[in-house]
């Protein structure tokens, strides 16, 4: 059995969505300072990193990420290779999912996280809302992609979002896939459960098992 660790880890330095509150990892007591033991702290945006989006990012009184059905977050899944010269994920490229209940798409997007200094790029490869619903028809549990939004740059209806939300299918987002071969895996997905604000989304580890 083999392990893969396809989550972005959380610094300092991460990216985040264009307007999101920046990640700070601080110490807040240490042994070197004398203190007794080591304490970090963590302040971040729900949607930094590898996350999970919720029903209620989008949809009013829908499913916060707490409430997301944990069988939707473990299970089978496939690793789908798209073109790097594909912008937008569309029909053509989900015409073969016969069977599948999870997909996650490794794309262009997945070098960016080769680059070191933390800008947010805008022009990542997304998921168009005609593929957004035929995933959704065919009762696709989870997708997941390889940066910080499903969604085209500065979409004006989240259309992409709102079919998938409303339809129940739990949203993936930030997975590093770099090292990951196209195929079908074993996926595990646990977000933060935490209660307050809106649970539209939490950070989430997450693994691939392949046996």
């Amino acid at each position: 059995m083999r392990i893969f660790d396809i989550t972005v880890p959380i610094s300092d330095s991460v990216p985040v969505y264009d307007g999101d509150p920046k990640a700070h990892v601080d110490t807040v007591f240490s042994l070197e300072n004398g203190d007794m033991a080591n304490v970090s702290a963590i302040c971040c945006g729900v949607h930094t990193g590898t996350h999970v989006d919720a029903p209620s990012h989008f949809i009013s009184g829908g499913r916060t990420s707490a409430d997301i059905d944990l069988g939707k977050l473990v299970g089978a899944c496939r690793v789908i290779q798209i073109a790097e010269s594909v912008a937008e994920i569309g029909p053509d490229e989900i015409s073969d999912i016969s069977g599948v209940e999870r997909i996650l798409f490794k794309t262009k997007n997945s070098a960016f996280w080769n680059d070191a200094d933390s800008k947010f790029r805008a022009d990542y490869t997304s998921l168009s809302p005609k593929a957004a619903q035929i995933l959704a028809d065919k009762d696709i549990k989870l997708v997941g992609i390889d940066y910080l939004s499903i969604e085209k740059f500065e979409s004006e209806d989240f259309r992409t979002h709102r079919i998938l939300l409303e339809s129940e299918v739990v949203i993936l987002e930030g997975l590093d896939l770099r090292g990951i071969e196209p195929g079908d895996y074993e996926m595990a997905c646990l977000p933060l459960k935490y209660i307050g604000g809106k649970g539209d989304g939490a950070p989430a580890r997450t693994i691939l098992i392949k046996r």
